[in-house]
């Protein structure tokens, strides 16, 4: 009995740290593989407990998992649609505060990062990122993997995703008027945006 309670060292992760490689433990609960390097992440904030094998199983891999230390609240994991606000824009890329995953609110702070390439799926080399988004603006994304830094790499290149809420200069929440632009509806004002497709 003494082996399994040394086991259990209680280690804190966070999101992005390594927790092992592929080809020597298997990816459990608040984890997941990426493929492009075959290392094991942690998606969560939690403890990380490996969990032995059964005797009988042809992998004998242990595998890791992450269990959260708070309620547990949405986590973005790659594929999931996520409603986040635009905090920085730089000419290359625009980072964002994730808010919600599908229609849950999250619980820890998790941070996006959308890159030039992954606004829109036509003519990217011709994408303006300060007329695409700006600090502040509410927008719907999809993740596509865990990026650097702890930052989920998100994308607004489906016609649904994109800008789906601004506040103008008056206080007032745009309306979208086009597929790039949203306007003011109290002084008329334009700006440039890559805007969500609402319904059908």
């Amino acid at each position: 009995m003494e082996e399994a309670a040394a086991a259990e060292v209680v280690v804190v992760v966070t999101p992005g740290e390594v927790l092992g490689k592929a080809s020597q433990v298997r990816a459990g609960r608040g984890a997941y593989v990426a493929p492009h390097n075959n290392l094991v992440y942690a998606s969560l904030t939690g403890f990380r407990r490996t969990l032995s094998p059964p005797p009988n199983s042809p992998d004998q891999r242990p595998t890791v998992e992450v269990t959260g230390h708070k309620a547990h609240g949405a986590v973005p994991e790659p594929g999931s649609v996520v409603i986040a606000r635009v905090t920085r824009v730089t000419a290359r890329m625009a980072s964002a505060d994730i808010m919600c995953v599908g229609p849950k609110s999250v619980r820890e702070k998790f941070t996006g990062s959308i890159r030039q390439q992954d606004v829109r799926a036509t003519e990217i080399d011709k994408v303006d990122m300060h007329l695409s988004f700006r600090p502040g603006d509410i927008i719907r994304a999809v993740v596509l993997s865990l990026g650097d830094a702890r930052a989920y790499y998100l994308s607004t290149a489906k016609n649904e995703l994109g800008v789906v809420s601004v506040e103008s200069t008056a206080g007032e929440t745009m309306v979208p008027i086009s597929w790039t632009e949203m306007q003011c509806p109290l002084t008329g004002q334009i700006e440039q945006r890559k805007v969500a497709k609402v319904g059908g």
